[in-house]
C-alpha cells in the first residue's frame, strides 16, 4: 500500500489544486477532509491543478470523523506535519501505509486531530520563521516518504 496524502479542511484552492496535481504525477491518493474554505469544484481547482485533476485519485471525506473512521478501519498510520512537533521529518522512518496529513493554511489542525496522529513531525527551518507554505511542506515530506518506501520504483 503506497503512502497517501491528506489535507485537513484546506483553505486555499490553489494549494489544493497544486497538491492534487502533485499526487496525480506521483501516483499518490489524496484525501480531502471537508469542509474546505472554498467551493470545492473543478472550476476552483483548475488554475493550479490544470488538466491533471482527471488523473488524480481524490478521496473526499465529509468530515474529520468520517476520515478517521475510514483510516482506522483501513489500519493506516497517520503522520501529521506540524510546526509544533520537536521531531524532524528527516529523522523519521516512514512506512508504506502511512497517510501524511497537513492542516489548514490558516490554523493547522485542532488538538483532537493532532492527538489522533501516531507520529507528528516538523520540517527543520531557520529560527524565528513561522512555517513553509503547506503545498511545499507536503511536497517535501511526501517525496521523502516515497523515497524511503520505494514509492518511486513504479514511476518512470
Amino acid at each position: 500500500m503506497p503512502v497517501d496524502l491528506a489535507l485537513y479542511q484546506p483553505d486555499i484552492a490553489n494549494n489544493t489544486g497544486t497538491l492534487i496535481r502533485l499526487c496525480a504525477c506521483l501516483g499518490t491518493t489524496i484525501h480531502i477532509i471537508h469542509p474546505t474554505g472554498f467551493a470545492f469544484s473543478a472550476k476552483t481547482l483548475t488554475r493550479a491543478g490544470l488538466d491533471y485533476l482527471d488523473h488524480a485519485a481524490v478521496h473526499e471525506h465529509n468530515s474529520w470523523t468520517q476520515f478517521e473512521q475510514w483510516r482506522r478501519a483501513a489500519e493506516r498510520r497517520l503522520v501529521l506535519l506540524t510546526t509544533k512537533s520537536p521531531t524532524s521529518a528527516y529523522a523519521a522512518r516512514f512506512e508504506a501505509d502511512d497517510i501524511i496529513m497537513v492542516g489548514r493554511e490558516s490554523a493547522g489542525v485542532p488538538d483532537a486531530v493532532a492527538a489522533a496522529a501516531e507520529l507528528a513531525l516538523r520540517i527543520p527551518m531557520q529560527p524565528g520563521l513561522r512555517s513553509i507554505n503547506v503545498a511545499l511542506a507536503a511536497t517535501l515530506i511526501l517525496g521523502e516518504a516515497k523515497r524511503q518506501t520505494d514509492g518511486f520504483t513504479a514511476l518512470q
